[in-house]
């Protein structure tokens, strides 16, 4: 049975905090209805404490859903960063810049980047839960336990009739480790008696996954076949490794299913989505093009 992984991330997940996309500044601060603590006024703008934890999140200096308080070491930075930000947007606006088209539009990029987070935020806090990360653990840790290493002996030869030559000498009493040092050739197993010490069983592919699961501890298999000749086996050992923790697997076990959440509804909002392709061409490419006959037949004509 092939061992399922849990996938690493291709990519992060980006909190993006909204700070360089706020309005003008008022005279009074701003109400938004929400549970948060006040971190900073700007102009009268306010600075939430959930706005630099974000961004710490966003900078790798904390970890999602962890506490970011003003008693963290980089919280003054962080914060600072958020103000020079907030007092830069400001002034922006100021100067009326934000009515530029190509602002607008790149305003309207930013708060489609920070819905989605929004998003995924609401996703991964209905659905990441305690419960499903340990239902993959436990799911993940049985898989672990399945897969046993083994501590392997090997005989490699270069036909059917030494196989069973070497077979019949182990099973009259012979010593595996006397036979393989002098009928093996394989060269890197054969000196040290064809140790090659213990090794993941599903790692190593068929034949040998199957052969090494029929084979019991302290027996040798029977001669079989592969690409590289024949093989003659002997299992020394089994163990299990200990799996990771859950506190070890957590991270991974998290980016996973906040992926699979992602996949499952972009393939539900494509399915419905009327998704039609752009004209690529640079705004007013075509009219010039369109219009250079007719300025050549002016000139001429004036002529």
């Amino acid at each position: 049975m092939e061992k399922r992984r849990i996938l690493p991330a291709l990519v992060g997940v980006v909190m993006m905090s909204a700070s360089g996309c706020n309005p003008a500044p008022t005279s009074e601060p701003r109400s938004f209805d929400i549970d948060a603590a006040t971190a900073a006024y700007v102009n009268g703008q306010p600075i939430y404490v959930i706005d630099v934890e974000l961004e710490a999140v966003a900078q790798g200096l904390a970890e999602a859903g962890a506490p970011f308080t003003a008693e963290h070491p980089d919280f003054q930075l962080v914060l600072d960063q958020i103000i020079d930000q907030a007092l830069l947007a400001q002034e922006a606006t100021a100067r009326g810049l934000h009515l530029d088209a190509n602002a607008r539009r790149r305003l309207e990029s930013a708060r489609e980047r920070v819905l989605g987070n929004i998003l995924v935020e609401s996703l991964v806090a209905r659905e990441v839960t305690e419960d499903s990360i340990r239902r993959m653990y436990d799911e993940q840790a049985a898989l672990q336990q399945i897969d046993d290493e083994v501590n392997l002996r090997h005989i490699l030869l270069a036909n059917e009739e030494d196989a069973e030559t070497a077979y019949q000498r182990i099973l009259d009493g012979e010593d595996f480790t006397t036979v393989a040092f002098e009928m093996s050739i394989d060269t890197r197993s054969r000196i040290e008696g064809g140790a090659l010490g213990y090794v993941e069983p599903n790692r190593m592919g068929e034949p040998f996954s199957s052969e090494i699961a029929n084979t019991p501890t302290d027996e040798i298999s029977e001669p079989f076949q592969s690409e590289q000749g024949w093989h003659i086996l002997k299992i020394e050992d089994r163990r299990t490794p200990p799996p990771a923790t859950l506190e070890e697997m957590r991270p991974e076990i998290v980016t996973f299913l906040t992926f699979t959440e992602i996949s499952k509804i972009l393939t539900d909002l494509r399915a419905t989505a009327s998704i039609d392709p752009g004209d690529t061409a640079p705004s007013g490419e075509s009219s010039e093009t369109e219009t250079e006959p007719a300025a050549g037949a002016g000139d001429r004509s004036g002529q």
